[in-house]
């Protein structure tokens, strides 16, 4: 294995579209989506919309950093440049963690939905098979990464689109489901636009929210991408579109089928809407749809993790093993060790109750939102820092800086919602200790590296 090799540039332009789109949807709206309607009403569409424009100018604050310095490998090492090794340091393993804490549930999501088919396998087996399958592929060469996750998003999108398709032909042939008639007017006659006042609408930005993670993904594939002066920005321009075809749209459309309080929160939406259409395999059709969309999270978990720790080792944040790379450039001992940390999702499930995950993921949702606002901070700096090489940039962030500061204070707000959340509220107090956990161990590290010096520079 060679150690000082860079990474290799094997993602074409389909594949980052692809990723783009796969990095915003996720099991949350087939699933969650559901829930979100019965807490906010219609009025669902514009915490969507509000949080869409919100990330989209967060990735065009990452789209800038990253191509400022085309040698930069991910977003830590502008964090490195711009706020210390210590934010650099802290913000890779909290990443890192983010994407960790997602793969576990996604994993044992995955072999979970397909238990629906084989019942009498046990759960543990099939989570087994998908994480190996998945590494395996991760270890052979990024290009198949790129293919995994081109399909995965491929099939995600043909099941929007559809939904769509259907939706659409329903309304306007005026189809009667067992709640009445598919109409627009469904969107505001049964309470209106707010039916459970502000507070149901402020409330659903905690899953709403969380629906956006890993729309960042586009951002640490800048690295291994042909072309990012060209293909990064086409896929961050792009993001406005997806979020109004694939959340807004979709959503717009079931409420326009159903009245928003006829679906119910603990079942997707989509299953009610293809049982309505008379496709009698419609829960069977949505349980494969979410297994590619629990396993795709998986593969991009196995993805980020491994490239992150790779970009921490590179700056001696991690042990030197981890950027070692394959002679196809692929970061083996990184994709490994974050493998086996996610293997341990299936050894939790004997020995820990379902609520940990919530409690992981929710405490995933807090540290997406410190990795944002340190995308967002850096920007700020960054400008005030190299004034004429911002002047250069072919692709600056619309808005600057009131935009800026507009994003940091919606995401104080969001932290205060999550607060409010009997569910969330436990992984504000938790997250903490995550952070003084690595500033420990950072200034353990420090600490050790200077007195090897210090015994080095004694003994010359």
């Amino acid at each position: 294995m060679a150690e000082n090799e860079n990474l290799s540039r094997g993602l074409k332009n389909r594949h980052v579209q692809l990723l783009a789109i796969g990095g915003a949807i996720g099991t949350g709206l087939f699933l969650g989506s559901g829930r979100s309607i019965h807490l906010a009403g219609p009025s669902i569409l514009f915490a969507y919309m509000i949080t869409g424009v919100i990330c989209f100018f967060v990735m065009r604050a990452l789209g800038e950093l990253l191509l400022s310095n085309l040698q930069y490998r991910s977003f830590v090492d502008f964090v490195r440049e711009y706020l210390g090794n210590g934010a650099a340091f802290i913000t890779g393993w909290t990443y890192w963690f983010c994407w960790i804490s997602l793969a576990m549930a996604d994993v044992t999501a995955a072999g979970l939905y397909i238990q629906y088919w084989f019942p009498d396998i046990a759960q543990w087996v099939p989570s087994l098979i998908i994480l190996i399958i998945l590494l395996l592929m991760n270890l052979t060469a990024v290009k198949l990464f790129g293919e995994m996750e081109f399909w995965f998003a491929l099939i995600k999108v043909i099941a929007i689109v559809s939904l769509i398709a259907i939706g659409l032909i329903m309304v306007f042939k005026v189809f009667s489901t067992d709640v009445g008639v598919s109409s627009f007017t469904n969107l505001w006659t049964h309470g209106g636009w707010f039916p459970n006042g502000a507070g149901g609408f402020v409330l659903s930005f905690q899953m709403v929210v969380f629906a956006f993670t890993g729309i960042e993904l586009v951002g640490l594939t800048a690295g291994e991408t042909e072309n990012p002066e060209h293909v990064v920005p086409q896929a961050i321009n792009n993001i406005p579109i997806r979020i109004i075809l694939f959340y807004i749209g979709a959503l717009f459309v079931i409420m326009s089928i159903y009245p928003w309080n006829s679906i119910s929160p603990d079942k997707s939406p989509f299953v009610q809407v293809f049982a309505a259409v008379g496709i009698g395999a419609a829960a069977t059709i949505v349980n494969f749809v979410v297994l590619t969309s629990a396993a795709s999270a998986c593969n991009s978990g196995i993805f980020s993790t491994s490239r992150m720790v790779y970009s921490l080792a590179k700056e001696n944040n991690a042990p030197a093993a981890m950027r070692n790379l394959t002679v196809n450039h692929v970061p083996a001992n990184a994709t490994i060790f974050s493998a086996i940390v996610i293997l341990i999702s299936v050894i939790l499930n004997y020995i820990m109750p379902e609520g940990v995950f919530v409690l992981i993921t929710s405490i995933s949702t807090f540290c997406f939102i410190f990795i944002w606002a340190m995308i967002v901070i850096c920007h700020l700096k960054y400008r005030k820092k190299n004034p004429a090489l911002a002047a250069k940039s072919k692709f600056k962030m619309p808005l600057y800086p009131v935009i800026n500061y507009i994003i940091l204070a919606f995401f104080a707000f969001v932290l205060v919602v999550l607060a409010f959340n009997e569910e969330t509220r436990v992984a504000l107090f938790v997250t903490p200790v995550w952070f003084m956990v690595l500033g420990v161990i950072y200034k353990i590290m420090k600490e050790k590296e200077k007195n090897q010096e210090d015994s080095q520079s004694k003994l010359a």
